[in-house]
C-alpha cells in the first residue's frame, strides 16, 4: 500500500544517496498501529524523510528504507521507538517525530555496526489527563534534572517548554502524592501597560498576567481538577509580590517569567523554599520587561549558586524551540541583530 506524499517525499528521494544495496527493512505487529504511525496520508513518514534524507516505501505493515546507512538505522530506531510509544496510547503527529529525530541526533552509534543507532529514549511525564513526551535532549535533560534537584533554573527563547513542563511536572507530582500543593507566581510586570488602567481589583488586575499558568494548567489536568485545587488553595496562582514573608513547604513552587525579577526579589522568593519542597524557576534573559534603571536578577543568581548541591541549571536555545518552527526562525533572526545599548 505505497501511497504518494508530494513534494516532501520528492525532495527526500531527490536528497537521498544511492548505493547502499539492500533496503533496510522495518516490521510491524499491529496495521493499525502502523496507520497512526505513517500519519494522516503519510505526512509523518514524509517529515522522517525529509529530515533524515531516506526514502521510505510502505507496504502493509512493513516500510522499507533506502539511503545512507546511518541514516537509515536512524530512522529505523526512530519509527521502533514511536511505535512502541503508541502502542503504549500516545498519540503520535509531526512534533512527536521531529522531536525523536533531534534525540536521535545526539546518539552514538554502537561500537557493533549491526546495531545501527540507539535513539536515547525521551524523559516523559504522564497525568490522567496525558502523557507528554520530551521533544529535545534539553527537554530531557529538564525533566530528569527536576527528578534529582530541589531548585532548578530553566533559561532560554520562547517556544522551548520552559514552563510547560515544569507545570506538567508540579502536575504529576501532585497527582501522585509527592507533594500536598502546587504554587505559581510570575511577576506582574508591564509590557507597555500599566496595571492602573485595568478595570478591576487586585485579581482582576493580575490575572492576565497569570494566564500561561492557567492555560498550562488546563492542558496537563481535568479542568474539574483544576477548579478544585483553585477552590481549595491546593493550586496556588499568585503575584510575586504576595511570596514575600511566607514559607512554602511540601510544595512544587514554580515562578515564571523570572527575568523580569530584580535581584532582591528573586532572593527574596529563592529563600521561601521549605522542607520536601522544589523550585522551578523560569525565564528568558533576552525579554526583560523592567522599567530603565532595573536589572534583573536571574543570571546573577544562576552565577551565585551555580556548583551547590541539589541546584541545577538548563539552557536551552534556538534548537530547542517546539512551539513551531518558525518561532525558532524567528529567535535565530533576532540573535543576528546587535542589540541597541545595554538592555535587551
Amino acid at each position: 500500500m505505497a501511497r504518494g506524499r508530494g513534494a516532501a517525499a520528492k525532495r527526500a528521494s531527490a536528497a537521498r544517496i544511492n548505493g547502499s544495496g539492500e533496503p533496510t527493512v522495518v516490521y510491524f505487529d499491529d496495521i493499525r498501529l502502523v496507520r497512526d504511525l505513517l500519519g494522516d496520508y503519510d505526512a509523518n513518514l514524509a517529515v522522517l524523510e525529509d529530515r533524515l534524507g531516506v526514502e521510505a516505501v510502505v507496504n502493509g505493515n512493513a516500510v522499507a528504507l533506502r539511503g545512507p546507512d546511518e541514516a537509515c538505522a536512524t530512522a529505523k530506531s526512530v519509527l521502533e521507538q514511536l511505535y512502541a510509544r503508541l502502542s503504549q496510547g500516545e498519540a503520535i503527529g509531526a512534533g512527536e517525530v521531529v522531536g525523536a529525530i533531534r534525540h536521535a541526533r545526539v546518539a552514538e552509534p554502537d561500537e557493533d555496526a549491526d546495531a545501527g543507532v540507539t535513539v536515547p529514549t525521551a524523559q516523559q511525564i504522564r497525568t490522567r489527563k496525558r502523557l507528554i513526551t520530551a521533544r529535545t535532549p534539553a527537554q530531557s535533560a529538564y525533566l530528569e534534572s527536576l527528578q534529582r534537584n530541589d531548585l532548578v533554573f530553566a533559561t532560554g527563547p520562547a517556544g522551548t517548554g520552559k514552563t510547560y513542563l515544569a507545570v506538567a511536572f508540579a502536575a504529576a507530582c501532585l497527582e501522585g502524592g509527592r507533594c500536598d500543593r502546587l504554587i505559581l507566581s510570575r511577576p506582574a510586570v508591564e509590557a507597555g501597560e500599566r496595571l492602573g488602567f485595568l478595570p478591576g481589583d487586585m485579581r482582576e488586575k493580575v490575572d492576565p498576567y497569570l494566564r500561561p499558568l492557567y492555560d498550562a494548567l488546563y492542558d496537563v489536568l481535568a479542568p474539574e481538577r483544576v477548579e478544585r485545587g483553585l477552590a481549595t488553595g491546593i493550586i496556588e496562582i499568585a503575584p510575586l509580590a504576595f511570596m514575600r514573608g511566607r514559607t512554602l513547604s511540601h510544595a512544587i513552587v514554580i515562578l515564571d517569567e523570572a527575568q523580569n525579577c530584580t535581584a532582591v526579589q528573586l532572593k527574596m522568593f529563592l529563600t521561601r523554599l521549605g522542607e520536601e519542597s522544589k523550585m522551578i524557576v523560569t525565564g528568558d534573559p533576552t525579554q526583560v520587561d523592567l522599567p530603565p534603571g532595573k536589572d534583573s536578577g536571574l543570571n546573577e543568581a544562576i552565577d551565585i549558586l551555580r556548583g551547590i548541591d541539589e541546584i541545577d541549571h538548563i539552557a536551552f536555545t534556538k534548537a530547542d524551540v517546539v512551539r513551531r518552527e518558525l518561532v525558532g526562525r524567528i529567535v535565530e533572526a533576532y540573535e543576528s541583530v546587535p542589540q541597541k545599548g545595554g538592555r535587551k
